[in-house]
């Protein structure tokens, strides 16, 4: 992407985390800060449709999620919880002079949990939300149904002792990529530019980043759980507005309601509104310009 140039950020140095990612424009910009957070097996590159459409109007930021892409891949599944991710991204936003004003953030899959964590713990740096294609971690665990555990088997495959999970995924990992990630949409692979999904198939074949990306699924059902149930308790909500949106051909069609279950988690007083969309599961690559518009209609100062 061309507009955009790439740092490495130190996030916290005992252990040290480096977060990767590239952003447009500087902090002395005008223009309203956007984040745009991607989700499994993915990096950065899912938003290389989106991205470069939206620099007119805001400032964006592109980060790989740690574990991913090229950031750092600390040891331990509490080092994956979505607070410690949603730290990262305070950390970074704060180093590149986004700290003044509260942000935009725009997140994909693992980045809309991360998101909706960030929301949580950092009220106050964050003006509103676009989460693509989740409903929250909990409800979703708590409400599982056959139809969900088919759709989603990932989600208890991957949270298994390892290194039954990071054997499977390393076995053949173009392979997994093209049958999990390509049979998600009736398009199968052919939304995914062949730059960006040589990306994905090398990061499934790489040991620390799978070892990470199943350390990130099982802080999903341990820490992440516990943390959002002590958040419920302590009236710890998304304080505000936000936007969802979801594939009609996925499993967030299926079997929830989205709009009803982020409800349940945001203050009685900020907006929640949300649709389907034309899409299988990754729509920020399927739909690009439907994102763009969402966003730009969304996000306003």
């Amino acid at each position: 992407m061309d507009k955009f140039e790439s740092f490495t950020i130190t996030t916290q140095p005992e252990p040290r985390v480096d977060i990767f990612g590239l952003k447009s424009g500087d902090a002395s910009s005008q223009k309203p800060a956007l984040l745009l957070l991607h989700g499994f097996p993915q990096t950065h590159h899912i938003w290389h449709r989106v991205a470069p459409q939206l620099t007119s109007a805001y400032t964006v930021v592109l980060l790989d999620l740690r574990g991913y892409g090229q950031s750092s891949k600390p040891g331990g599944v509490a080092a994956y919880a979505k607070s410690a991710m949603a730290r990262d991204c305070a950390a970074v936003m704060t180093q590149l002079g986004h700290h003044a004003e509260p942000f935009f953030v725009c997140g994909h899959d693992r980045g809309a949990r991360v998101a909706h964590k960030l929301c949580v713990d950092h009220p106050r740096r964050v003006h509103a939300a676009v989460f693509l294609d989740i409903c929250p971690t909990l409800a979703m665990y708590e409400a599982t149904s056959f139809d969900f555990a088919r759709a989603y088997f990932h989600w208890f495959m991957l949270i298994q002792p390892a290194p039954l999970p990071e054997m499977m995924l390393l076995a053949n990992p173009r392979k997994i990529a093209e049958a999990f990630m390509g049979g998600r949409q009736d398009a199968g692979l052919s939304i995914f530019a062949p730059e960006c999904w040589e990306q994905y198939v090398a990061g499934l074949g790489d040991e620390a980043t799978v070892h990470a990306m199943c350390d990130d699924y099982r802080a999903a059902a341990t820490v992440d759980l516990e943390e959002a149930r002590e958040d419920i308790k302590r009236g710890s909500l998304i304080a505000c507005p936000l936007k969802v949106l979801w594939g009609q051909h996925g499993v967030i069609e299926k079997c929830f309601d989205a709009v009803k279950e982020w409800k349940q988690v945001s203050s009685k007083d900020v907006t929640v509104e949300g649709h389907s969309v034309n899409s299988g599961h990754y729509i920020p690559e399927q739909i690009p310009d439907l994102v763009v518009s969402e966003i730009k209609g969304f996000f306003v100062v």
